[in-house]
């Protein structure tokens, strides 16, 4: 039998830690195995626990989210533990400070309780998750900023046009199916896009791509 996916809960707000561990050991693949009131104790958990999934809000009091997550994935006993990070719409400035920091994936609050246990189960599997909603926000966000023009990164040089039309689809939040709908693709064909771009640009998982496009001026570029 396979073991039960761990998570830890990290929040500052007790109602919500306590609905979280609730939800998740509602499930007979997910069980939580303690939770953070501050991004410090979620660190220190992290260590000591050594959960395959942290669900971390991005407000912590003592140590914020985004550096609780890049202190939990820089630390050598800790670098396979994956973050899932929890946000608002008002917190779209935090999101690309997050996924530098290593977060796989970001959920809303809001997000129904069926898409959050399969968050979890898509990040503990090694993917990386954005919600398109957050994704395209902190896009048009980033668009928005006055940019001096500049040549692509040299780390595209061997990228194709059409791999950077998919790297664009995948900042944008969409699916490969929706990637497929969109370049009127296949699924296996964006698939074989995707693994080409991740060992070209060696990028950890599809948040590490969302990254490349957004600093390569490529985020939006798909229309």
């Amino acid at each position: 039998m396979t073991e039960p996916i761990r998570v830890l809960v990290a929040d500052d707000q007790a109602l919500l830690r306590g609905s979280f561990r609730a939800l998740i050991d509602t499930t007979s693949d997910l069980t939580s195995v303690g939770e953070a009131a501050t991004g410090a104790e979620a660190v220190d958990l992290a260590r000591a626990l050594r959960p395959d999934v942290v669900l971390m809000d991005v407000r912590m009091p003592r140590l914020d989210g985004i550096e609780a997550t890049r202190r939990i994935r820089q630390a050598t006993d800790t670098a396979d533990v994956r973050v899932l990070m929890l946000t608002m719409f008002d917190l779209d400035a935090h999101v690309f400070a997050a996924l530098r920091a290593g977060a796989a994936g970001f959920l809303l609050k809001d997000t129904p309780p069926a898409d959050l246990l399969n968050a979890v189960r898509v990040v503990a599997a090694g993917e990386a998750l954005l919600a398109p909603t957050v994704t395209r926000r902190l896009i048009a966000e980033f668009t928005r900023q006055p940019r001096t023009a500049s040549p692509l990164p040299r780390a595209l040089d061997g990228v194709t046009e059409r791999e950077r039309q998919v790297l664009a689809l995948v900042a944008r939040g969409l699916s490969n199916t929706e990637i497929a709908d969109h370049l009127h693709l296949s699924l296996a064909t964006v698939k074989t896009y995707i693994g080409r771009l991740l060992t070209k640009l060696r990028a950890r998982d599809r948040a590490q791509l969302v990254i490349i496009a957004y600093e390569s001026g490529l985020a939006g570029a798909a229309g």
